[in-house]
C-alpha cells in the first residue's frame, strides 16, 4: 500500500468507517505484534499489549494528525500501552521463555533469550532504556527514527545507546566470570 493509500484509509477510519479501522488494523497487527512480543518475551503477554495497543488505537486515531509517519506514531502508541501493561503487571516476570515462541532456528532462541535478558537489565538503567533498545537495536531504526517515535531528540537516543553499552560493558566481566 502507498502512502496516499495508507493517508486515504487512515482518513476514512478517523471518519468512523470500521471497515477502514479493521483494514488498517489487520495491515498494522504483525508489527504491533512484534514490537509487543519483543518488549516481553512471551506469547500471551505480547498478546495484551497487542490487543491494548488495538483499544488504544481505536480510541486515539483521530489524534493522528499526519506530523510523523503513521508507524513512528504507532509505535509510540504500542510503548505506551507495553509500559503501561508493565506497571499493570508490577514486574512479574516469567521464569523462561515457552516453546511458543516465535522463532524458528536454535540461533533466533538464543537471541530471543539474550534480548530477554538485555531489556531486564535495562530496566534497572533508567527511563527511556528499554524503547531506546527496542527501537535501535531490535526494529533496526536509526537514531534520529528512534528520537522521534520517543519524543526526544537525537542526540538523548545517542546519550542512552552510549550510556547501555557503557553499563552492559561493566556488566560483562562480571558475567564472564560466573561461567
Amino acid at each position: 500500500m502507498d502512502n496516499q493509500q495508507l493517508t486515504g484509509l487512515i482518513r476514512q477510519a478517523q471518519g468512523g468507517n470500521t471497515s477502514s479501522f479493521a483494514e488498517l488494523v489487520d495491515l498494522h497487527y504483525d508489527t504491533i505484534y512484534r514490537f509487543a512480543w519483543k518488549w516481553c518475551g512471551h506469547r500471551t503477554d505480547a498478546e495484551d499489549i497487542a490487543q491494548q495497543s488495538c483499544i488504544k488505537l481505536a480510541n486515539s486515531l483521530a489524534q493522528f494528525r499526519f506530523q510523523a509517519a503513521f508507524t513512528s506514531w504507532l509505535y509510540r502508541l504500542v510503548v505506551s500501552c507495553a509500559q503501561d501493561w508493565q506497571r499493570s503487571q508490577q514486574r512479574h516476570l516469567h521464569d523462561a521463555l515457552t516453546e511458543d515462541e516465535p522463532t524458528s532456528d536454535s540461533t533466533q532462541a538464543e537471541d530471543s533469550i539474550h534480548l530477554a535478558q538485555l531489556l531486564s537489565q535495562l530496566d534497572c538503567i533508567g527511563e527511556g532504556m528499554k524503547e531506546t533498545a527496542l527501537l535501535v537495536h531490535a526494529e533496526g531504526m536509526s537514531h534520529a527514527e528512534a528520537g522521534e517515535i520517543l519524543g526526544v531528540s537525537e542526540s538523548t537516543i545517542s546519550w542512552r545507546i552510549h550510556t547501555m553499552r557503557k553499563h552492559m560493558t561493566r556488566r560483562e566481566p562480571l558475567a564472564s566470570s560466573n561461567v
